[in-house]
């Protein structure tokens, strides 16, 4: 099976990596120069897991045909992302996106259409560091993929079988869209909560109204998954709240991390389409509206500064 991975930053390089690394037929849609950088360097992992340095191959155009795309951009990157696939997605190609949040389903979807993409999500922390290397900043890594329909079935058991190769364990899920939608959810509120707060969970836990702000803006994004059909699982709720309320903890989202550098961020596929989807449902969801406020003054601020 031969599986084409979209670029090889974070994410999508650690996975890639690790699957090339175990002999998978991999290749990595990447700009010249990065395409330059790997063939001198090998693509380099750097992890608690087990470093590792592996030769990959790189393409700098899409090939005509693969068996399987791993699209693992950011959010406001899909646009470009889709465009530099399209060659590659022939009638028998599937699609695993491992993008956060949902509102990228549609997008791929009109695409190229519903049938050929399946639901997709993981939970790693990982940078790019300043020679090209992937760090992985913790232990973390999960990657869960679905079926969204009873006839991709056979396909998720087959790219399930591929992913195992990659020693991290993937998971095969029978609702993938009800995962991904609890990690909306939780991401939703570790994002908006850590950036409008500037500062970790442990910090703004705190406070004197930092954990019952916190609460607040959960129960805003739970409110708005029932409304539109998947409210989470106890024991999901039960891990989302350990984390989210969590003394001592350091830990931020990494859109605060992006805010914090100067640099893009995914506000408006994250907070801003959960706010729409409350919308719709007219419910009341006014830290929600705080939250994407604050980003988008953040956008604009910036932009105005760097003229993006």
């Amino acid at each position: 099976m031969r599986l084409l991975v979209l670029g090889a930053g974070g994410t999508g390089g650690y996975f890639g990596g690790r699957l090339a690394a175990a002999g998978v037929d991999v290749r990595f849609l990447v700009r010249p120069r990065r395409a330059a950088q790997l063939a001198d360097t090998g693509l380099v992992i750097k992890s608690p897991l087990g470093d590792l340095v592996t030769s990959v191959k790189t393409v700098t155009e899409a090939p005509s045909s693969v068996d399987a795309v791993l699209l693992a951009c950011k959010a406001y990157d899909l646009e470009g992302a889709m465009e530099a696939i399209a060659p590659a997605i022939g009638p028998s190609t599937w699609i695993v996106p491992l993008l956060n949040g949902v509102r990228h389903l549609d997008d791929l979807d009109a695409r190229f259409g519903a049938e050929c993409v399946l639901g997709g999500l993981c939970h790693i922390g990982v940078a790019l560091g300043a020679a090209g290397e992937i760090l992985h900043l913790n232990r973390l890594q999960r990657l869960v993929l679905g079926p969204r329909t009873s006839s991709q079935q056979n396909a998720a058991r087959a790219l399930h079988g591929l992913l195992e190769r990659g020693g991290f364990a993937p998971v095969l899920s029978q609702d993938i869209q009800q995962e991904m939608w609890e990690k909306f959810v939780f991401l939703t509120t570790y994002a908006g909560m850590t950036t409008l707060m500037r500062a970790p969970i442990g910090t703004i836990v705190q406070t004197e109204d930092g954990e019952a702000l916190v609460r607040q803006m959960l129960g805003e994004c739970i409110a708005t998954a029932a409304a539109s059909g998947f409210i989470p699982f106890q024991d999901a709720y039960v891990r989302m709240l350990t984390t989210l309320t969590e003394r001592g903890s350091t830990g931020t989202a990494s859109m605060l991390r992006d805010l914090q550098r100067g640099g893009a961020t995914e506000h408006e596929h994250i907070i801003g389409d959960m706010l729409r989807r409350a919308r719709e449902a007219r419910l009341d969801a006014p830290l929600l509206r705080v939250s994407l406020a604050h980003m988008q003054a953040y956008d604009a601020t910036r932009a105005a500064h760097v003229g993006v």
